[in-house]
């Protein structure tokens, strides 16, 4: 930090297990990875090239060697796994890891029909050759996915090999842990926690207020996913009550 303010929430530090910033890359250039990993690779501790867009980024090798050198891991959206476990392909999406080096791999379900059995199994199977990050969650609107479900899902996954979960939003956070209108489904969160530990879970929290309303329920070490690579700092100010939305919450009484 460049200098020092009394009642800052203390941080995990990198490596860490908890504390994680997932970051969304939807198609950076090269040189736009570099500016973003100038101000922000302190604070971003994965990212994630959304969806299938790796499939068609002209530069992906180049891409990919700048975040490697900056030690932030990548890895692929679980919609191109989808892809290709709908098309019976998944012999080639593991060669697809190894031709790129990935350390990392979504399984997720949010666009097929996928056997939840099956799905574990995948998990299982990739678990020996990189770590496994799965998803739960729709990115349907209208499938809304009961809390007890939630839960079962989680805990299969993770004693499956999966090293993580991720809750559902999608990119503009509006499906899966969140109503149409981005609110959050308080309800739901707060069951799942009863169940599974908060370090274990990735929220998607791509918009302000929901970055804001986990952090105020969670702290400032809690996992958050679906970052805009140019709102890494920003999210960072908020984590640390150094934004007005968390302000007061981190401060301790002076009475």
């Amino acid at each position: 930090m460049n200098y020092l303010l009394k009642q800052i929430p203390e941080r995990t530090q990198k490596p860490r297990e908890y504390g994680f910033t997932m970051a969304m890359d939807k198609g950076l250039s090269t040189r736009e990875v570099e500016d973003f990993l100038e101000t922000s690779s302190d604070h971003v501790d994965i990212v994630k090239l959304g969806w299938g867009t790796s499939f068609v980024t002209p530069v992906l090798k180049e891409k990919l060697k700048i975040y490697k050198e900056a030690g932030i891991p990548v890895y692929f959206g679980g919609t191109l796994f989808e892809a290709f476990i709908i098309r019976n392909q998944f012999d080639d999406y593991r060669k697809v890891l190894d031709k790129y080096g990935l350390e990392f791999a979504e399984v997720s379900d949010g666009s097929i029909e996928l056997d939840h059995d099956q799905k574990c199994e995948y998990i299982q199977k990739l678990k020996g050759q990189v770590t496994v990050l799965s998803e739960v969650g729709s990115k349907d609107e209208e499938k809304i996915i009961p809390p007890y479900q939630w839960i079962k899902l989680m805990k299969k996954e993770l004693e499956a090999g999966a090293w993580k979960v991720i809750g559902e939003a999608r990119e503009s956070g509006n499906v899966g842990l969140f109503r149409s209108s981005g609110e959050v489904r308080s309800g739901l969160v707060q069951e799942i926690l009863t169940e599974i530990p908060f370090e274990k879970i990735i929220w998607e929290a791509p918009q302000k207020s929901q970055q804001v309303w986990f952090i105020k329920l969670l702290g400032a070490n809690v996992n958050l996913g679906n970052i805009a690579p140019n709102e890494a700092i920003s999210l960072e100010t908020i984590r640390l009550g150094l934004r007005g939305d968390t302000f007061t919450h981190f401060l301790k009484s002076n009475s």
